[in-house]
């Protein structure tokens, strides 16, 4: 029998009764033949169809069903440590995968060991992405909410660019690349956060740690986005109240004030 090949990357999909995107995730995932994955599905309402055959895919795949649902932040700290792989992958079930994307962003983890990182997001238009940003603050918030209520598009500013790869301050949780020891020391997403802001602040405690953010234009994934939580007054509050949550944190504060202290010295 040969060798049992090493889990490199655990994938984590939590499904919201979304079986029929979990399925065309999986099918992506088995037709570009990676067989050093492991996925783990969590299907975060109890009375949503879980049925999916381990059998049937060239991976191993574990379900976690919940008895209740959990916030974002919860279901995949769970999932990760029911994970085995060298680096930890949060991944939307509304990701599409039209190539393989994981050889190139191995690549950009060996060369920086200390990093978190994505491909680009594209649409099913094949637009780009606002995926990758620059930290949130509550007066561009409020300019974002000013500008789509006047129907202006506000043009985004332009990330830091170096060898070819992206600096933004934080990556989108749609999918993120984390390396298992950064998971371990950032002890995993905040579960302060219900839904929303989890990817930002897990970025800006990682900021802070020294680790970089990166983005490689090399590959693409697709974001198939239904949208329907932008007409829902609870996805709406959830919203609010973590972004209240975010700038009232440490993480964010102290990243304000080392911004302030590094301009301070420059002038």
């Amino acid at each position: 029998m040969p060798p049992k090949q090493p889990i490199i990357f655990s994938l984590s999909i939590v499904s919201h009764g979304h079986r029929d995107l979990v399925l065309a995730l999986l099918a992506d995932l088995t037709r570009i033949r990676r067989t050093d994955i492991e996925v783990i599905v969590t299907w975060n309402l109890k009375q949503e169809d879980n049925a999916v055959d381990p059998a049937a895919f060239p991976f191993p795949i574990l379900a976690v069903i919940n008895d209740s649902p959990k916030g974002f932040a919860a279901n995949h700290n769970t999932a990760f440590h029911k994970s085995s792989g060298k680096h930890y992958v949060v991944l939307n079930p509304d990701i599409r995968l039209p190539e393989d994307p994981f050889a190139v962003l191995l690549s950009v983890l060996e060369t920086n060991s200390n990093a978190i990182c994505a491909p680009i997001i594209r649409n099913t238009h094949n637009e780009l992405e606002d995926s990758a940003r620059f930290f949130p603050s509550p007066f561009g918030l409020a300019k974002k909410a000013a500008a789509k209520l006047l129907g202006i598009r506000l043009r985004l500013p332009a990330l830091p660019m170096r060898d070819a790869l992206l600096y933004p301050d934080w990556i989108a949780g749609m999918f993120l690349v984390v390396p298992r020891h950064i998971y371990v020391m950032l002890e995993g997403l905040s579960e302060r956060y219900f839904l929303y802001y989890e990817d930002v602040d897990f970025c800006a405690r990682a900021r802070l740690h020294g680790v970089d953010i990166i983005v490689t234009p090399e590959v693409a994934a697709i974001h198939d986005a239904r949208r329907e939580s932008h007409r829902n007054l609870r996805f709406l509050s959830w919203h609010s109240s973590s972004a209240f949550k975010f700038f009232t944190s440490r993480a964010y504060i102290t990243l304000k004030l080392k911004d302030m202290a590094g301009k301070a010295s420059r002038d």
